[in-house]
């Protein structure tokens, strides 16, 4: 027998389903290797994966796909062709590169993801892909020489997942509630009502009308008022569960659409006969409370998600051209052809045109490339480029779009992020789905042979509608989309709800010293040495400034000289210093070693050489300043946690240090980037810790990325980094202990709520099966279920917040 054909017991009738899509074959005249097809554009996408090796895709689910129509895109997608569209779709371009991110409506399974993922096999343009399910997002990157943006969103449509190209959606990437819900909340809201008024009488006189005309005349009114609740306001539950059973899928709407057709017969017959009016009544209020506690669910999810995306930015700044001055502005304050200067190693936050300077561009934050591209002046420069040389100056063409450094950020995240865990949740779904439908027939068996059909109904009805798994999936991505919230209010900002779990888990901090434990700007700068010309100034001022490290930064405040001049053949070795040629000058600027000088012995600060064409000249002496608050968090921390600080620092401030960490072996000075890194990974390996490292982004990278949480403490800096797992502004560090507490509440506070969904649905279950609760009281219940979720996870973080003093 045939894969796809379905044999239905009517003797005569044979019932064909498609390969592809799972729709009814009209006949069998279209076929390949024993499977039918629906229609040419299913057979057409089942031969191009079946050419390319992609037939797995049918492994994952029976019939998958989506149904094809016969239409062609010769002319539908040829505006694509035009550049001015490019700048719009495209956000990032170098050579024939281009990365581009696509709304995809149609993905909605295992298959989906697995054959998305798997593109690159239909066309070799295609360089990478990878994808987003939770909010059906689609990233590729694509050459151009080899296949077009227009023949890219061709093949997509070819295969089904035609995406979804409204420029503003794409701006915008959240998906706000549909207008269409929203007018069938009100059309249900409305028959609700007008059915219940014309069921008064019947309410009021035990069952039976006056005159039996009137009983007529209403019951037809009933009737017809709830024709637009079936087939137009209760469609989704109907498609919902329809397009799951294709699937061969049990959902969360199959209960909700059995309840809603059980309801609507019985209330037919009884109207047909003559006995009541029925039960439209609930069957319409059914409806109008799960459209409304949906779309509730839906706007609380927005709005967190807007909270999340649009409100909490990054809390790092670049330095931008305001007035004739060069000052630290926050990225959501960059406008555009406002002016930025990026420094070495920084991330460049925004689309621009090079104005100055010599870029040297990693796009491997993008791209995954790691080559380097040199643009020159004038040419366009894209978001999530690092530059690796001197400073370079910039002109805003587009401002900073929050979701897309994110998206960029959360690259690894995603990469690993397959579809076990929605595959997990789908299963979760289903199981729980299949036992309410057994407990279902099982009540309707019962009070059946106990000749109880009022209670019969009221059981099986019930119990359909009161009973959902949405409480469970709730409780962990509301809750942690709370936690988020609040810690960004705090300027703690996470790349990812799972970093939440891996913090659960940390029992060893390790902190930087430089520009983490102590502040950028210093108490005390002075230079020992021979005397500066002012040209000589000029040039360290200029060498300083091309470095985001905080001493560097602190030379650069202390010259203060009034101008900068080009720098040539810029060059950085981390932990040690910087050099280049400026002005036929070679000129050197970092640690002792660095410049081949002796530090000075039994000093409580640090000190900077400077070098130029091979002369010692001198060092500058930087007495830096400890944040405020450290002793009472290191206080907090200790009884929970290791402690250990690791620096590039010669010994200083030893007493202070101390004071913080109680033991000499838990301070490691001297140390060069992969010196730390080497420390970590001994510690994860050989004693088993679970460590966060809180340290500079940029001059910390290594570390960062190696520890199992990485955070990066910034401060009027651009020192973001791909590296870490989150970003702290300096001034909160002191809320640090507090934070990590409030986490592992926060985890506490899921289990809570997983234990009262439990329990709602046990009660709620035991009430329903015994034929207590009527259908409308079932269908008022079922959305307060999960809007009580939503509620009982937002007052319980905000208490947490208060209680942690993070509100």
């Amino acid at each position: 027998m045939h894969a796809n054909r379905l044999i239905l017991e009517n003797k005569t009738q044979i019932q064909t389903l498609c390969y592809h899509c799972g729709s009814e074959c009209p006949n069998q005249s279209i076929e390949i290797d024993d499977h039918y097809f629906c229609c040419e554009g299913c057979k057409t996408v089942f031969q191009v994966l079946n050419n390319n090796q992609l037939c797995d895709y049918y492994a994952y689910n029976s019939q998958p796909g989506i149904k094809q129509s016969n239409s062609q895109w010769a002319e539908r997608y040829a505006f694509l062709d035009r550049p001015e569209y490019w700048d719009e779709f495209i956000s990032f371009k170098e050579k024939d590169q281009c990365r581009v991110q696509f709304y995809i409506p149609q993905m909605h399974c295992s298959s989906c993801i697995w054959l998305l993922e798997n593109l690159f096999k239909l066309n070799d343009g295609i360089i990478s892909n990878r994808v987003n399910f939770s909010t059906k997002e689609l990233f590729l990157v694509f050459d151009a020489k080899k296949i077009s943006l227009r023949q890219l969103v061709e093949l997509l449509t070819s295969i089904g997942y035609e995406p979804k190209l409204e420029i503003q959606d794409l701006k915008m990437g959240l998906q706000l509630p549909k207008r269409n819900r929203v007018l069938k909340i009100g059309i249900a809201g409305f028959c609700f009502a007008n059915i219940m008024m014309f069921s008064l009488p019947e309410y009021f006189n035990g069952g039976e009308l006056v005159e039996q005309d009137l009983a007529i005349l209403f019951r037809l009114f009933i009737f017809l008022l709830s024709l637009p609740v079936l087939f137009f306001c209760a469609t989704e539950f109907f498609s919902g569960a329809w397009n799951g059973l294709k699937l061969k899928m049990i959902t969360i709407d199959l209960p909700i659409a059995l309840a809603l057709i059980l309801t609507f017969s019985r209330s037919v017959y009884e109207m047909q006969i003559g006995l009541s009016n029925g039960y439209l009544d609930s069957f319409s209020g059914i409806v109008f409370f799960m459209l409304l506690g949906r779309f509730i669910q839906d706007k609380s999810f927005t709005s967190l998600s807007f909270d999340r995306n649009y409100k909490s930015f990054f809390p790092i700044a670049v330095m931008a051209m305001k007035k004739s001055k060069w000052i630290s502005t926050p990225i959501e304050s960059i406008e555009k052809n406002d002016r930025i200067l990026i420094h070495n190693e920084e991330i460049i936050p925004v689309d621009g045109l090079l104005l100055n300077g010599k870029a040297s561009l990693d796009y491997s934050f993008v791209s995954g490339e790691s080559q380097l591209s040199f643009p020159n002046c004038g040419e366009r420069v894209y978001a999530g480029a690092r530059q690796t040389g001197e400073a370079i100056e910039i002109s805003v063409i587009k401002p900073v779009s929050q979701s897309y450094l994110t998206n960029l950020w959360n690259n690894e995240i995603f990469k690993t992020e397959k579809a076990k865990t929605y595959k997990e949740i789908d299963l979760i779904a289903q199981y729980f789905t299949l036992v309410v439908i057994v407990l279902a027939l099982a009540a309707g068996i019962f009070w059946y042979t106990q000749n109880r059909p009022d209670l019969m109904w009221n059981a099986v009805t019930t119990i359909l509608i009161v009973a959902c798994p949405c409480a469970l999936l709730l409780a962990a991505s509301f809750t942690n989309g709370n936690l988020l919230r609040i810690l960004s209010k705090n300027k703690l900002y996470l790349k990812h709800p799972s970093v939440l779990d891996q913090l659960n888990q940390i029992d060893h901090l390790v902190f930087d010293k430089t520009g983490t434990l102590t502040k950028n700007g210093s108490l005390k700068v002075s230079y020992c040495g021979t005397k500066l010309s002012q040209e000589q100034e000029i040039r360290f001022y200029s060498l300083a400034k091309q470095s985001t490290h905080p001493l560097s930064h602190s030379v650069a405040q202390f010259i203060q000289a009034n101008q900068t001049i080009p720098v040539l053949e810029f060059k950085q070795i981390a932990g040690k210093g910087i050099e280049a040629w400026i002005q036929e000058h070679h000129v050197k600027l970092g640690s002792a070693d660095f410049v081949h000088a002796i530090d000075p012995e039994n000093v409580d600060h640090s000190n900077v050489h400077i070098k130029e064409d091979g002369n010692y000249l001198g060092y500058f002496s930087i007495a830096q300043e400890f944040r405020s608050g450290l002793d009472v968090l290191f206080d907090k921390l200790k009884s929970k946690y290791k402690l250990s600080m690791l620096t590039g620092d010669q010994p200083g401030a030893t007493t202070k240090l101390l004071g913080l960490f109680h033991h000499k072996n838990a301070m490691h000075f001297g140390l060069k980037p992969i010196d730390k890194l080497d420390f970590i990974s001994n510690h994860q390996q050989k004693q088993g810790e679970k460590i966060l490292m809180v340290g500079d982004g940029l001059n910390d990278s290594g570390a960062l990325k190696q520890s199992d949480v990485g955070i990066a403490v910034t401060e009027n800096r651009n020192n973001f980094t791909p590296a870490s797992d989150g970003i702290l502004d300096g001034t909160s560090l002191q809320k640090l202990a507090d934070m990590l507490l409030f986490v592992r509440d926060g985890k506490r506070t899921i289990y809570l709520i997983f234990v009262y969904s439990i329990l709602y649905n046990i009660i709620g279950g035991y009430y329903a099966l015994n034929g207590i609760l009527s259908p409308l009281i079932a269908a008022i219940l079922m959305p307060i279920s999960s809007i009580s979720i939503l509620i009982l996870s937002y007052g319980i973080t905000a208490f947490l917040a208060w209680h942690h003093r993070l509100s």
